[in-house]
């Protein structure tokens, strides 16, 4: 019988890769268990709906990855999204805009709000928690500043853009979703492929060494804020044309869900560790839960809070055991593992004289 490879044993346990894993497969768990339970669970319809459901929130998200890899945190991600409606109805309805105007205006709007909190952060050496809820105070007042009623959305381009759908056979994608699977694929290819990716990864492990390094961390800071106001903005513009109306009291607790996701997704919050397509699986868990409770039908919909927080409460556990398990095998095992490494080399090369035989014998020095 042929047992697994210890190298891949290892991967599946290491601390970077666990939740994740642990992520994926409490989704096909949960997914499994509503197709066993309830008729009509198991479809692509069903799958599509999750996507469709939350693409804003998966744009958020994303953004959020990039924060919180970074070491940091975005509560303000939420009210730029009821900005971004509020923004979007009054560009349409009252000032008679048209949809290839607003658009872009919002978004460059968002990126820019983002930014701006990124460089009070790094410049002033103020906390992200702080600056971000101040941002979120700002936005939300903004939303009663300009209007304190819900706006309904009556043009033509919004509603177009609304109503568009690509059949997939028995599902269909809407532009919300299509604009959410874009974004995911920027964002996979930012992160893991760009040299922004790789200082975003090495300011979250270790800012004092990134700097030291001399890569640009102030640069770097700011354009991850940017992003995460950047996707904010195109979460709103997408939550928009799942409502068709803007109001300041839209996506309240958003930036909880966000992070909420970005946790589950297998994001370390200390920063350094996770992978952009864990907070899709991320979200995916948080939409399934709603989606079950939906088919149930006797449940309340508070028990989605419930859940969610007993499922973060879970992953943060275990994100601290799995990163104590690699201390612990670091500090126990690393010695011998150099011993052996060296020994191996010794082996491998030409014959050495006695005094070199005896020092590499040795035992490596503590740092």
């Amino acid at each position: 019988m042929n047992r697994p490879s210890p190298s891949i044993v290892a991967r599946f346990v290491d601390p970077r890769v666990l939740p994740i894993v642990v992520t994926v497969l409490l989704f096909a768990a949960l997914f499994g268990f509503g197709s066993v339970m309830y008729t009509g669970f198991f479809s692509l319809q069903v799958l599509f709906g999750l996507l469709v459901d939350n693409a804003f929130l998966l744009i958020v998200a994303i953004g959020m990855t990039f924060v919180i890899i970074s070491g940091g945190i975005d509560l303000s991600v939420g009210a730029v999204v009821a900005l971004t409606t509020i923004l979007c109805a009054v560009g349409t309805e009252k000032l008679h805009w048209s949809v290839a105007v607003v658009v872009p205006l919002v978004l460059i709007l968002g990126t820019l709000y983002g930014a701006a909190m990124g460089a009070l952060i790094h410049f002033f050496r103020l906390q992200p928690f702080i600056i971000t809820l101040a941002g979120m105070f700002l936005a939300r007042g903004a939303c009663f500043l300009i209007t304190t009623e819900s706006i309904q959305i009556n043009d033509a381009g919004f509603h177009a853009l609304s109503e568009f759908n690509i059949p997939v056979g028995s599902g269909s994608l809407t532009t919300g979703s299509l604009t959410a699977i874009a974004m995911l694929v920027a964002g996979i290819v930012i992160a893991h492929f760009t040299r922004f990716g790789r200082n975003v990864y090495a300011i979250g492990g270790n800012e004092r060494s990134a700097l030291l390094m001399g890569l640009p961390v102030a640069r770097t800071k700011i354009g991850v804020y940017a992003l995460s106001g950047f996707c904010s903005a195109l979460g709103g513009v997408v939550f928009t044309l799942y409502v068709l109306s803007g109001y300041g009291l839209q996506a309240q607790g958003m930036e909880l869900d966000a992070i909420a996701a970005t946790v589950i997704g297998g994001t370390l919050l200390t920063g350094g560790v996770g992978y952009v397509i864990g907070s899709v699986f991320g979200v995916g868990i948080l939409g399934t839960i709603q989606t079950l409770i939906t088919f149930d039908g006797t449940l309340s919909s508070w028990w989605t809070r419930i859940v969610i927080g007993a499922l973060l409460c879970a992953f943060c556990l275990l994100q601290r055991a799995t990163e104590r398990h690699a201390a612990r095998r670091k500090s126990t095992g690393g010695g011998k593992g150099a011993l052996r490494t060296r020994r191996a080399v010794a082996q491998t090369e030409a014959p050495l004289d006695p005094m070199q035989q005896a020092r590499l014998a040795a035992p490596p020095r503590e740092a």
